[in-house]
């Protein structure tokens, strides 16, 4: 079934499973931008669904929603992204995505020895900070989640 042009947006909220109130937001932060039609009703194009499964998708994996529109905003607006356009913004996404995976490989490591640990060696503890010395290396927990 070829798909029709100037979605409503009941028809994009049933076609990805999002709220009319979850596209209004994504709107809002410019994830996408519907044309209006004569009588100011917005008009999704068929691409809308896929940026907005994008966008679900990478909140998944824990990206923010401003991360997520820098991502997209190598996507052409007023034109269904191509294969091209796809895999020219995938560079940087891939480096996000590492750098993020990388972080929670770190965390699980040192948090199963913590974890096992059961505190039996204070000075081996990686949320252990005697005297605040952290406080010198910012805010948060420091030894988890730096190399």
């Amino acid at each position: 079934m070829p798909m029709k042009r100037g979605l409503s947006i009941g028809d994009l909220a049933t076609r990805t499973g999002l709220s009319v109130s979850a596209i209004r937001f994504y709107e809002t932060k410019g994830l996408v931008t519907p044309d209006r039609n004569a009588g100011g009703q917005r008009r999704y194009e068929g691409s809308d669904i896929r940026r907005l499964s994008f966008v679900l998708i990478a909140q998944k994996m824990g990206l923010t929603i401003e991360q997520i529109g820098t991502v997209m905003s190598g996507l052409p607006e007023g034109r269904t992204p191509t294969k091209a356009d796809w895999t020219r913004i995938s560079t940087g996404f891939r480096k996000m995505l590492d750098d993020k995976i990388a972080m929670m490989e770190r965390m699980r490591e040192k948090l199963d020895g913590c974890i096992g640990c059961g505190c039996l060696s204070l000075k081996k503890c990686a949320l252990y900070n005697p005297e605040d010395k952290a406080r010198t290396e910012g805010a948060g927990p420091r030894f988890v989640l730096q190399d």
